[in-house]
């Protein structure tokens, strides 16, 4: 079973990786806290292609690295757990992507993420 959750989440990684450089990156701007780009070096857009490449390397590693495995599975939690406040700022601001339309939707979203976190920490060990 932890083999299909890791496949899962690497496809996952390599699939929304893909995305933030390609067809949603406009709405993955929306998670994109305001203090990230209000007095930092990088727009937007810049954040958004920088997590887009970080994703999809650790979709790419979790398939070629099994030796390096439980390092990139404690890495990637902590990403998940580091691109959170993304989440949490898209609901506070009422930015609609993905679907995401309504509070309610924003707010629900919000309770995948502790989701993400045990998939990366549990399939990797």
């Amino acid at each position: 079973m932890r083999n299909v959750v890791r496949w899962l989440l690497a496809l996952a990684m390599l699939f929304a990786g893909t995305s933030h450089l390609t067809f949603a990156r406009r709405d993955f701007q929306a998670q994109v806290p305001d203090v990230l780009v209000a007095k930092g070096p990088l727009d937007r857009d810049a954040v958004v292609v920088a997590s887009g490449v970080v994703e999809a390397s650790f979709g790419l590693a979790l398939l070629v690295l099994p030796k390096e495995r439980r390092r990139i599975g404690a890495a990637l939690a902590a990403f998940f757990v580091a691109i959170f406040p993304g989440n949490v700022d898209q609901w506070r601001k009422g930015r609609s992507a993905f679907g995401l339309d309504t509070d309610q939707k924003r707010f629900g979203r919000l309770f995948f993420q502790p989701l993400l976190v045990a998939a990366a920490w549990w399939s990797t060990r």
